[in-house]
């Protein structure tokens, strides 16, 4: 038994030294993601931000809810509302049983609104997270649908009617296993670009790489995909973000090794460099990425020295205006906050962020260990960015 006891704490140990070994191997062979000249910090050496206002947007226990399952948090803000919507799910994750459910906000998230079914599946298909988006007065919604083991994924393009308060249908815009992660960004050229990646398979085996839309014109049913390679023998699930700087797009993926991936064009998306790992520790999750109204990038997920594979803390990595490497990060949210149980310590994960009136608010899943919705207010001060 002694001996026993002591191969697991040497394989545990030998296990941490690989991984330290990994974080400071030589990085001439990984896209520069992160400065370099800068040490990427451990979970507890990364400040955690100040003046940080949290609200629960669902838990379950609270709601007396049935809902087993909660992923993919996104919010909006439209007209003087705010709405934030997940899929949800009494069976298991993934299938056909899952929904698209949400809630809205008249008063800056102090008081919310019952929650409502925004999508709902069918007995043969279901109906997922997916994005949401203010333009022009109308509200859209992408919700992508599928069958059994992820087959014939396809997203619908929902409107939100004004006058009924009912969502309407535009018909399916996307095919192709086409998963959208973030909301359309507009390019230089005229059309619009969606984060996203394609599901060929299942989550351990398949062919999942990065892809993104791209709109003709202003007219959002009408898209092309186009595929990232990948060219890793490994499975890879490339649920990405996007950077957009004139033609220059930027996409940041995930793995399922704790390392960010990256892929940029410089022809507004059309053709893309080869899938290559970066020198940014990433847990493997759902990034979330967008641009500071001051000019300042950020990533949202779990980027810290010690990351492995952990969802926690949730964390964003900042760049300088100019710049595509980040250079700093702060903690948004332990695993456990004061005056929470010390002993459920939660996954934090799948992002989605919108900026506000010198606020950036950012929406994620808690699960602790039933799933959650939660939202971090952050000012831009607490960020240390200035325009």
């Amino acid at each position: 038994m002694k001996k026993r006891i002591i191969a697991i704490l040497l394989f545990a140990f030998l296990s941490d030294i690989l991984t330290t070994l990994g974080l400071q191997a030589a990085q001439e062979d990984r896209y520069p993601l992160w400065d370099a000249n800068i040490p990427m910090p451990q979970s507890a050496e990364i400040p955690l931000l100040e003046n940080v206002t949290f609200k629960t947007l669902f838990c379950p226990k609270q709601e007396k809810s049935d809902y087993r399952w909660l992923h993919g948090v996104t919010i909006v803000h439209h007209g003087d509302r705010w709405l934030v919507t997940w899929g949800h799910n009494k069976g298991s994750e993934n299938t056909i049983t899952e929904v698209v459910r949400g809630r809205w906000s008249d008063d800056d998230f102090q008081t919310l609104s019952p929650v409502e079914m925004i999508a709902p599946g069918t007995t043969k298909e279901a109906a997922s997270h997916g994005i949401t988006c203010s333009r022009d007065g109308t509200l859209w919604g992408f919700f992508p649908r599928f069958r059994a083991n992820y087959t014939d994924i396809h997203t619908e393009a929902m409107t939100f009617n004004e006058k009924t308060g009912g969502w309407e249908s535009n018909g399916f815009v996307w095919g192709e296993q086409f998963w959208p992660m973030a909301d359309p960004l507009r390019m230089d050229n005229g059309n619009w670009i969606v984060a996203g990646f394609q599901i060929n398979g299942t989550y351990r085996k398949g062919h999942h790489p990065p892809a993104v839309a791209i709109s003709h014109g202003d007219d959002w049913t009408r898209w092309e995909i186009v595929t990232i390679k990948q060219p890793y023998k490994e499975t890879l699930w490339c649920e990405s973000g996007i950077l957009v700087s004139g033609s220059r797009v930027m996409c940041i993926a995930r793995g399922l090794d704790p390392w960010a991936y990256v892929s940029t064009s410089d022809d507004y998306g059309r053709s893309w460099t080869p899938l290559k790992r970066s020198n940014l520790p990433m847990a493997p999750s759902k990034p979330y990425t967008g641009t500071l109204s001051t000019g300042h990038r950020y990533l949202i997920c779990t980027t810290t020295a010690d990351t492995k594979k952990r969802r926690c803390p949730l964390t964003i990595a900042i760049a300088e205006p100019d710049s595509e490497r980040f250079s700093k990060v702060f903690r948004i949210r332990d695993a456990v906050r004061a005056g929470e149980d010390p002993k459920r310590k939660a996954n934090l994960s799948y992002p989605y962020a919108v900026e506000r009136d010198g606020k950036l608010y950012v929406v994620y899943s808690c699960r602790r260990p039933r799933h959650m919705a939660e939202l971090a207010i952050i000012p831009l001060e607490s960020l240390g960015v200035k325009k």
